[in-house]
């Protein structure tokens, strides 16, 4: 493993060892602030293959299913000292939500902008044939509940779900946590200099929500801005400490 995959950021040695199971450079700072010592490893899941209506399901979904691959990929590594003390894998998920509308990590520029701004109604019924009344009724819903979905002006919910395996025991606890963000509107030049810029959207719904551009337009958070970034502390440290102590 290189030496941007593992990390000793803790103050002290903990009597347990933890594997952080995601790439994200802001949980490993949220990780590393919590005082934990620390390595990375990714799942390598296709995140699109795992599907679910809900998103409170899909983020468990996945957050079970990165803890699986990396199980797996731990499986045969074990040694006399990792018996002797026990491993923490943290797993983790989120999804961000707007209208109802489940936002993942867009696929593109344009993706990225209609989360952000919202789509055109004009765009998306374009081109719409009624062929029945119930097909027609159907379409209208959808053109409108899409046209809602924009986060500008509007609020959005980033949905985490945090999963703790005790690899020594196989214990296992998760749960959510989801902060709701109310923002002011954002002007279109905005949104176009964001996206061509790319890595502001390269995250869960599109936009990258802790850069300090993107903080004016916050008009409200309910919740924690830890959680927000993908790893809610209060909610990691208490189930650390539950699967430490389950038996």
């Amino acid at each position: 493993m290189s030496s941007a995959m593992a990390s000793s950021m803790a103050k002290n040695s903990s009597p347990f060892k933890v594997v952080l199971g995601s790439s994200s450079p802001a949980r490993r700072e949220i990780l590393a602030d919590m005082g934990y010592e620390f390595t990375v490893m990714c799942a390598d899941i296709d995140e699109r293959a795992i599907r679910r209506e809900k998103p409170e399901e899909l983020v468990k979904a996945l957050a079970e299913a990165k803890a699986e691959a990396i199980k797996l990929k731990l499986h045969g590594e074990d040694s006399a000292q990792e018996r002797d003390q026990p491993t923490i894998l943290i797993t983790s998920d989120q999804v961000m939500v707007s209208k109802g509308m489940i936002r993942e990590r867009p696929k593109g520029q344009e993706e990225a902008r209609e989360f952000i701004k919202g789509i055109s109604i004009s765009n998306l019924c374009l081109g719409i044939v009624p062929v029945n009344l119930l097909y027609l009724a159907k379409k209208f819903w959808l053109c409108v509940s899409l046209l809602l979905v924009g986060y500008s002006g509007d609020k959005a919910f980033a949905v985490n779900y945090v999963l703790v395996t005790n690899l020594s025991n196989g214990a296992s606890k998760g749960g959510w946590d989801i902060p709701e963000i109310y923002f002011h509107h954002i002007p279109e030049d905005f949104i176009q200099s964001v996206v061509k810029e790319g890595h502001m959207t390269c995250v869960a719904g599109g936009l990258k929500l802790t850069h300090p551009s993107v903080l004016p337009f916050i008009k409200q958070l309910i919740g924690t801005m830890d959680s927000v970034r993908g790893l809610p502390r209060e909610l990691t440290e208490r189930l650390i400490q539950e699967v430490l102590g389950a038996k």
